[in-house]
């Protein structure tokens, strides 16, 4: 039952994804945008279950296996940090790399959860590590809640669609905290009750929005949106078919 649970939940996010964005492979270098705000070490309204980075860390130890022997990647982290100001703690792990799932793992596992949520400037730094101005990339954003250092995600996501050479930002809502504030955010109404403001960066830039709750679903969304088409590859004994065609 969870091997089917999983594909369905795969293939439900593999129909979400544009035609054109389908066909792109493993050519782009990926940036993983990953929140480490206070947020994410909180338990959910479910006290049976863990944390949300607990449970994202498991989610990533399953995905990346899948993902980065074919795809260069690099980690950008932010919430925890030595700055006075939590939202200037945006800390770039490392640009892309061959093989990086042991290096991302590793670099999450040492994760302490601190600080507010700057999605808008780190998705700006990540888009500067892939030198989107003339190289193509994808940006791949996990987070649980909205902009709360006042960046303007929705205006950063139209200006990366204005000035990069082939940018895709894509946005893995995981567990998103409803915001009870969010009206005080200029740009919430762009997105809809309910949706992380982050939304608008993926609207703006030809990528999608995938809204996530379990490690499983999590680990398909991070597939989907990270990974590529294994052609020719033999499937691992056991494991849950996935959808031939990848992003």
């Amino acid at each position: 039952m969870k091997a089917l649970r999983t594909f369905m939940a795969s293939a439900a996010v593999v129909a979400m994804l544009p035609t054109t964005s389908l066909a792109t492979g493993c050519a782009r270098d990926a940036m993983l945008v990953f929140d480490g705000s206070a947020s994410m070490d909180e338990l959910s309204f479910d006290i049976s279950r863990k944390t949300r980075l607990v449970d994202a860390r498991a989610a990533l130890r399953d995905a990346l296996p899948d993902i980065t022997p074919f795809r260069r990647v690099g980690l950008l982290t932010y919430g925890p940090g030595g700055a006075a100001d939590s939202c200037a703690n945006i800390n770039l792990r490392f640009g892309p790399r061959t093989d990086a799932g042991a290096d991302i793992i590793a670099q999450i596992d040492s994760l302490q959860p601190k600080g507010l949520t700057a999605l808008a400037a780190s998705v700006r730094a990540a888009s500067e590590a892939l030198q989107h101005r003339d190289k193509p990339g994808i940006v791949v954003l996990v987070t649980d809640g909205n902009e709360t250092c006042g960046g303007r995600p929705c205006a950063l996501g139209t200006a990366l669609a204005e000035e990069a050479r082939d940018l895709t930002v894509h946005v893995i809502g995981f567990q998103v905290v409803v915001d009870f504030f969010s009206w005080d955010n200029p740009e919430q109404q762009d997105v809809g009750a309910g949706n992380t403001v982050a939304k608008c960066l993926a609207d703006r830039t030809g990528g999608i929005y995938v809204s996530t709750e379990t490690v499983d679903e999590l680990a398909d969304a991070l597939r989907v949106t990270l990974g590529c088409a294994l052609i020719g590859a033999a499937p691992k004994q056991n494991a849950p078919q996935f959808p031939a065609r990848r992003l």
